[in-house]
């Protein structure tokens, strides 16, 4: 799993603005960063008349888009995916993974609280709080940055998160769309087993990062 980290608070309290400015300091200084936004409101990203959107109406579950550049996916789930699936799926190759919400998440989190909005909290208590980003004098003895030190947030994320990548797990399991959490010795033999058996394979030596996925459902006929 590559290593994460929320940003979390209020509403308003200016997330996405500390967030771009992140982003930005991080790519300068050569980081691939990898960005998960949770709408708890649902959004929409196709556009009507577009082919893509065409096809989806159609009754396609799934359209892909690919192009030299980028690709994309629209897809439709019956529950929400958890941020571990899609983080897996679709976002390993950064070196950091942030997170724009997931509160509830046990991603290690960064919260900003804005005077002008609100001076209480949201993860109080929390043990996955990791530091604040405030205007507000905190009682705290966690790490407290000013909300327009972005560096210092960059700089944070970058000791505390993306040097200490050894602290999380190297092996992501999905089963049925659920994460499943693995012990230390679980993830060693799961990632030994596997790398050894792909590695003597033709052209596979040299493999570091492996994508495996079983599936044990049946084919359904054509009648």
């Amino acid at each position: 799993m590559v290593p994460i980290v929320s940003i979390v608070g209020k509403s308003g309290s200016g997330k996405t603005t500390l967030l771009e400015k992140v982003i930005r300091e991080l790519t300068r200084r050569g980081y691939t960063v990898g960005i998960l936004k949770h709408d708890a409101h649902g959004f929409e990203i196709d556009h009507e008349g577009k082919d893509s959107w065409r096809h989806k109406k159609a009754g396609a579950s799934t359209v892909a888009l690919s192009s030299p550049e980028k690709f994309a996916v629209i897809k439709d789930v019956k529950t929400e995916w958890p941020p571990e699936r899609i983080i897996a799926s679709y976002l390993s190759d950064s070196d950091i993974v942030i997170t724009e919400g997931y509160k509830t998440s046990w991603f290690p989190k960064i919260e900003v609280v804005r005077k002008a909005h609100s001076t209480k909290p949201v993860c109080a208590g929390s043990k996955e709080l990791i530091a604040f980003v405030t205007d507000v004098k905190m009682k705290t003895r966690l790490p407290v940055m000013g909300l327009n030190d972005y560096r210092g947030v960059a700089n944070f994320i970058v000791r505390e998160i993306i040097r200490k990548k050894g602290t999380f797990p190297t092996v992501s399991l999905v089963v049925d769309g659920s994460p499943v959490p693995l012990k230390p010795f679980i993830d060693d033999l799961i990632r030994e087993a596997v790398t050894g058996m792909i590695r003597s394979l033709k052209g596979c030596s040299d493999a570091c990062d492996i994508e495996l996925k079983i599936s044990r459902k049946t084919k359904r006929g054509n009648g």
